[in-house]
């Protein structure tokens, strides 16, 4: 098991690593139980999708020297959303490959302070800060390899929560992958927040697109929020959610916690 930080302390799942699987044809897990990363194989080098906590920087190195992909062969780095729990590794990941960072300007400004002046954590939740390469707007393909990956801006969870569809294969059929952004409000205040004036708008809009991504299998930064569980790490999930149903359990939760704050406020 991953060591705990003395700063950032997780439940052990978060630092649980598995054996890493295969998700299709080029797409790899390779992450912990509860903390997704997403190895994407390609002729002409891989890509990395999110990374977890600090600590977990050797494991995905070696787990990419396993899997055939020396430090040089990562080209490119995807992320979801600037916390700890799935940025943490990725500038120690980038220093030992030179692979580029890709995210959209909005995450680019958080990861830049490493975290510092969060609008719902403050300064808690600090990570080693890391540079964007490439900024990408809604919609924009990232290609290498022949492998094609669309960013979707999906806010909400923070300002610039971003999820990653792309097309592999599985079975010698064609399988469109859905790697969808924390949907979740931990917390968060809701009503009138003076950093997020928007931030109930952006999470419908947010429900809205996820439910229309092309979605065959949907992959989340924590694995539980899709169902996947600690005994079942494996490809395909017993249980698969989709994409929609996904979404609408989101926005379940957020209207649960909207009644409570409006009941609470004065």
């Amino acid at each position: 098991m991953l060591p705990q930080l003395k700063a950032y302390e997780t439940v052990d799942s978060w630092r649980q690593p598995v054996p890493p699987f295969a998700l299709a044809d080029s797409s790899w897990y390779i992450g912990t139980e509860g903390l997704s990363a997403v190895l994407v194989k390609t002729p002409d080098g891989a890509v990395l999708i999110d990374g977890g906590l600090p600590q977990a920087a050797d494991m995905l190195l070696q787990r990419m020297r396993a899997l055939g992909v020396a430090p040089a062969d990562l080209k490119l780095i995807l992320h979801s959303h600037a916390h700890i729990d799935h940025i943490g590794p990725l500038a120690a990941v980038k220093r030992a490959t030179g692979a580029r960072m890709v995210g959209s300007a909005e995450s680019a400004v958080l990861l830049a302070r490493g975290g510092g002046d969060d609008i719902h954590y403050g300064d808690e939740l600090v990570f080693p800060p890391v540079a964007i390469d490439r900024i990408v707007m809604d919609g924009e393909v990232v290609s290498l390899g022949g492998m094609a990956f669309t960013a979707h801006f999906t806010p909400g969870h923070t300002p610039g929560s971003t999820s990653w569809t792309w097309q592999d294969q599985r079975d010698g059929q064609p399988l469109r992958i859905a790697y969808v952004d924390s949907l979740s409000a931990p917390g968060y205040r809701l009503l009138e927040n003076p950093r997020y004036p928007r931030i109930v708008e952006d999470y419908r809009r947010t429900f809205a697109a996820v439910r229309a991504l092309p979605c065959d299998l949907l992959l989340t930064p924590h694995p539980g929020a899709s169902g996947w569980t600690p005994a079942e790490t494996r490809a395909p999930h017993a249980r698969p959610m989709g994409c929609a149903a996904y979404a609408d359990g989101a926005e379940r939760a957020l209207d649960a916690e909207l009644a409570k704050q409006r009941e609470a406020s004065p």
